[in-house]
């Protein structure tokens, strides 16, 4: 039908193209195959130009990104608007990628570090946080919970189990997949990352929870080798913490000296042993006993995943802190700002943008600039 002009913006500016503009009589829709060459998308950016917008929405608000950072780092002067849609389609793309069974980039296997018998472990984890929601007419909405994944590769603090302990200080390695739908659907894709990084070379596989439902389940069904699913100690620890305060009402010094000698107890004998101990504690007061009853309900529950004289003798990793961290790094830092809250779609999409933004492994360079076949 012709050439039709079209203003596209780069990382120089905007520019104006002219491309062939084609017409179907029978479905009565025109398209300009010149725009997936050029790999323009709807928001009229270049692929440069579309990165740099997406990375300042995966970074931080999108009106601050369209206002302070694009401005002032790039030259790029874009509509909120632009730089939201620009993030989200990205993150949605990154979701149905990993969906349909794709990794970024080649494989490339870490050095695992080792147990205190020289066992080379991988661990995995996985938690969830919440997201704050907005509903119809921009009110506010229950709010959903966002789900990070993880593979990891702890730095072990004794310098003679690391892989290589006459090299370089050695950093902590991750691996995220996050999103709104549970944990369910993250299994597949971050089994693949996994494969990626070479956690089949890893002798040992630990997987830690904070005893949330299913979890455990979902670690032993997506990675058959798990040797040991471990409770994360300071989730224990806070029940008796909340045990302590119900004992020792206004008394610290007595609260925390009795809840010290029982996370040495927990952490040098065992869930099982102080689980018994606990059974046979004689409380007073109403309150007392209801806490007595409520951390008996959860070490009951929890005892088999309480071995911690066996894991510590063993070196391994008894908190869960990696994974809580991911959840306030992946998730919480962009997406749990002040009044911020998100439709589904949205916060979904920013998961995965934000996952793969904190993979490190140059996983982001390899979403946005693959290798040609």
């Amino acid at each position: 039908m012709g050439h039709r002009p079209r203003r596209v913006v780069s990382l120089l500016g905007a520019v104006r193209v002219t491309r062939a503009y084609y017409h179907c009589p029978h479905c009565h829709g025109g398209f300009a195959p010149g725009d997936a060459v050029m790999r323009v998308p709807e928001a009229a950016l270049t692929p440069a130009a579309y990165e740099v917008a997406c990375l300042a929405g995966a970074l931080s608000a999108f009106a601050e990104a369209a206002e302070v950072t694009l401005p002032k780092m790039a030259g790029l002067r874009l509509a909120e608007s632009t730089v939201e849609r620009a993030a989200e389609a990205a993150g949605a793309e990154v979701g149905r990628r990993l969906a349909a069974g794709e990794v970024f980039g080649g494989a490339r296997a870490w050095h695992w570090h080792k147990d205190a018998e020289g066992k080379t472990c991988a661990y995995v984890a996985a938690d969830a946080t919440g997201v704050g929601q907005q509903g119809e007419g921009g009110s506010s909405a229950e709010g959903r919970m966002a789900t990070v994944a993880m593979v990891y590769n702890p730095v072990p603090e004794v310098s003679a189990r690391r892989a290589r302990p006459d090299g370089p200080p050695p950093r902590f390695r991750a691996r995220y997949v996050a999103g709104l739908c549970g944990v369910a659907p993250l299994g597949e894709p971050l089994r693949r990352q996994a494969a990626q990084v070479g956690m089949d070379r890893a002798e040992r596989w630990i997987a830690l929870t904070d005893g949330g439902s299913g979890l455990e389940g979902w670690a032993r069904a997506n990675f058959g080798r798990v040797e040991a699913v471990i409770l994360d100690f300071y989730h224990a620890a806070e029940y008796l913490g909340g045990l302590a305060r119900a004992l020792f009402p206004g008394d610290d010094e007595a609260r925390e000296g009795w809840l010290g000698d029982w996370c040495h107890r927990l952490k040098y004998e065992g869930g099982p042993t102080v689980l018994e101990a606990l059974r046979g504690l004689e409380v007073r007061g109403h309150a007392a006993k209801e806490a007595r009853a409520e951390v008996v309900r959860y070490f009951t529950n929890q005892a088999h995943r309480m071995d911690y004289p066996g894991y510590v003798a063993k070196g391994w990793a008894i908190g869960s802190g990696p994974v809580e961290a991911a959840c306030k790094t992946v998730i919480g830092q962009r997406m749990k700002g002040s009044g911020m809250r998100w439709g589904a779609d949205g916060a979904d999409a920013l998961s995965h943008l934000r996952a793969l933004f904190k993979s490190g492994d140059r996983q982001w360079d390899a979403f946005w600039c693959p290798t040609p076949n």
